[in-house]
């Protein structure tokens, strides 16, 4: 069990959180939201020890182990196995194959195990370092954006894993669903405050939304009403035969106290602009297959597909499996080895590539 007393935060001169109060009970699994920028990594790090607060307290057992996603890369081992089994527990050094299960639902296969971790893609290295805080069985569990690098294949066997983690979790992720899929609680960093429910993200926003309702209709009806009084003050203040009633409600506005309106959060609005398109079909696929080789295996094979207007299509699968490379065929950067690709002589199409 973990409990922050009186925590605060801030960097040059701005607040991130200020009397913080929250306990992380046993197995209890918490998603942390807020906006970018306040304050979430930052309490990660306090957590962890690479941070210290303002001001305030954080209680943690003297045994209790913290284990946190390493997003930086640093590996000492030959291979990637032996890389992952150097964070198995004391208590279990030789529980490699605790090490191989977890890399291998990460997406890694048998023959990476045994390549040097430097040789692994950038995002597989982010998994070896994944990896090695899950084998690690730390009391405490601290992911921030686990799933940016992992396919839907992976995502769905890490979902499956921080269900069944049997001590606390701490979760940093923009995917809603997958947090509320994983956590019994959420917990926000909201106008500096630090709060903490059992639930989902959904939950807490519409108890937020629901307390700002209250503190804000009260405060706007007051303010009328406060308006009101000032001009009839304003007004009758020279009639003497209306002194006594003036009076009465100069001593009123004084005695009122005055409620600060809610700062208002600045919101990112955004769209995509679209151009207007009036025929039904806007690309035809012909038997297409691809291959980055002639001696290496063909990464499409025989895809027939029609698009049409209006319609969202998700490209899903392991990573390394042709996703990007079927978008790049589409908008002409590759050519296919075999059938062809007809857009609709209208098509305008924009592409965001990595």
């Amino acid at each position: 069990m973990i409990h922050a007393h009186s925590l605060a935060k801030s960097f040059a001169g701005r607040v991130l959180f200020q009397d913080a109060e929250f306990t992380i009970n046993p197995k209890e699994r918490i998603g942390l939201v807020g906006r970018n920028g306040f304050g979430k990594t930052t309490l990660f790090n306090i957590l962890r020890g690479s941070l210290e607060p303002d001001t305030g307290e954080l209680n943690i057992p003297r045994t209790y182990r913290i284990g946190c996603l390493e997003q930086h890369i640093s590996f000492s081992h030959p291979t990637v196995r032996e890389e992952a089994a150097a964070a198995l527990p004391d208590h279990a050094p030789d529980a490699v194959w605790k090490a191989e299960k977890i890399l291998f639902g990460l997406g890694l296969n048998a023959d990476d195990l045994s390549r040097p971790p430097q040789q692994l893609s950038g995002g597989f290295q982010i998994r070896l370092n994944l990896a090695k805080v899950l084998v690690s069985e730390p009391n405490l569990l601290l992911l921030d954006e686990p799933n940016n690098y992992l396919d839907i294949i992976a995502i769905r066997w890490l979902e499956g894993f921080l269900k069944n983690w049997t001590g606390e979790l701490m979760l940093i992720t923009h995917d809603r669903g997958f947090m509320d899929s994983v956590c019994t609680h959420v917990m926000a960093i909201h106008r500096q405050r630090i709060r903490k429910i059992a639930g989902t993200t959904e939950k807490l926003y519409t108890q937020i939304e629901q307390e700002e309702d209250i503190h804000e209709k009260p405060r706007l009806n007051e303010e009328k009403q406060r308006r009101q009084t000032e001009r009839f003050i304003s007004r009758f203040r020279a009639k003497a035969r209306l002194g006594g009633l003036v009076q009465s409600r100069v001593k009123m506005l004084q005695k009122q106290k005055i409620k600060d309106a809610l700062e208002k959060i600045e919101d990112l609005d955004f769209s995509f602009a679209s151009k207007p398109f009036s025929p039904t079909i806007m690309l035809k696929i012909h038997n297409v297959s691809f291959s980055y080789g002639e001696h290496l295996p063909r990464l499409i094979s025989g895809l027939s597909l029609e698009v049409e207007k209006n319609e969202r299509i998700a490209i899903i699968g392991k990573n390394g499996k042709g996703k990007s490379t079927l978008l790049r065929l589409i908008v002409g950067e590759l050519n296919p080895t075999q059938g062809r690709f007809t857009p609709n002589p209208v098509l305008e199409t924009g592409y965001f590539s990595q």
